[in-house]
């Protein structure tokens, strides 16, 4: 007995259907049957011959010619055929806001399983509300569990990874000391430069690797933009920025991080940058260009990848181990918004296009 009553999809959709049709057939019985219901006719009225009070006379018979008046005609539609369509028309309309009241009772759990699907692999978890049809509880205990399972497997990654990388620098550091103890010579130096790199690269995985559990809140992006210019320029770089941008809900040193990561590469390959900001209903768009030698169509993708360096201009000898712009995606994938580059269409330099949604979502951390 439990089990055919179960708060099911399929009992709670079958409860509904047949709540609707009862009580619009309960509804058309009693406005066919108690509101609608056609009066009588009154009887029509005796002939009687002029003047008289009551009575028939002897000398005036009455006149059994004489049509009775007609009975008042309604106008439209009268009859079975108007009962008809007003019971269609009504149980179409009870009918019609059961389907309605039931799709959205239905469809909220769902929507609620895709909401949270959409944030899986964040650094925070946020497990769904385990409310609703049995499925539904169902699929969303699974899902908890599995959401927490996979929040588990990457920091365990997250920690060994770290823990060797850390480990590393122990060897490193003895053999920087041991090389300083001999005598200085050509290899030495070689040697000094391969170690300095080695663990520029490690302190880079490190850095990759930690993640961030800073929280969203609510940043006015157009000052902090304009503070970042405004630092590069006491420095000495060429940034210039254009537009205006509302506040949204980031991770204030997590963007930061991130656009100043993508400001330093335009930088450092075009001499020069500019920042175009767009806002929009939806979204806040942030453009850094430069004017270097852009890069190979091919490698547009590639390029985001950890460790990965292009050949040509931008290679290794920039000094870098290639994380960098696979930190600043990862970055702005935990705001839920897209990085994109492009090359310029002149044909001369980069563009790094930010897309930052201004959605729930976007708060849902």
């Amino acid at each position: 007995m439990r089990r055919v009553f179960a708060d099911t999809i399929f009992n709670r959709l079958f409860g509904l259907a047949f709540a609707a049709v009862f009580v619009s057939h309960a509804a058309t019985f009693v406005l066919l049957f108690v509101f609608l219901r056609d009066a009588s006719h009154p009887p029509p009225p005796e002939l009687r011959p002029p003047g008289a009070e009551s009575g028939y006379s002897s000398n005036h018979p009455p006149q059994y010619g004489a049509r009775p008046p007609s009975p008042h005609r309604r106008s439209g539609i009268d009859g079975p055929l108007s009962g008809l369509l007003i019971s269609m028309s009504l149980q179409l309309l009870l009918l019609a806001i059961g389907a309605w009241i039931s799709s959205r009772t239905l469809a909220r759990p769902i929507q609620n399983l895709a909401a949270a699907a959409s944030t899986l692999g964040d650094q925070q978890v946020v497990p769904v509300s385990e409310t609703g049809p049995l499925e539904v509880r169902q699929a969303a205990v699974i899902f908890n569990q599995m959401q927490y399972r996979i929040h588990q497997q990457m920091e365990e990654r997250a920690r060994f990874l770290a823990a060797v990388s850390h480990d590393l620098r122990t060897p490193l550091t003895r053999m920087k000391l041991r090389i300083d103890q001999t005598e200085a010579t050509a290899t030495n130096g070689k040697l000094l430069q391969d170690i300095d790199e080695m663990r520029h690269m490690l302190d880079a995985t490190l850095d990759y690797l930690r993640g961030s559990s800073e929280s969203m809140q609510y940043l006015d992006i157009q000052s902090m933009l304009e503070a970042i210019v405004d630092n590069m320029r006491d420095e000495g770089k060429s940034v210039r920025i254009e537009g205006h941008l509302q506040p949204v809900y980031a991770m204030p040193n997590e963007l930061q991080r991130s656009i100043i990561n993508l400001l330093e590469n335009a930088i450092f390959y075009g001499g020069s940058t500019q920042i175009q900001l767009q806002d929009a209903t939806d979204f806040a768009l942030i453009r850094i260009s430069d004017e270097g030698p852009g890069i190979p169509e091919s490698e547009l993708t590639k390029v985001f990848d950890p460790f990965y360096r292009i050949a040509g201009a931008r290679n290794k000898n920039s000094g870098g181990v290639g994380l960098g712009l696979s930190i600043a995606q990862e970055i702005i994938r935990q705001h839920h918004g897209v990085l994109n580059l492009t090359n310029n269409p002149n044909g001369i330099g980069l563009t790094a296009e930010i897309r930052l949604p201004r959605t729930a979502i976007n708060v849902a951390k």
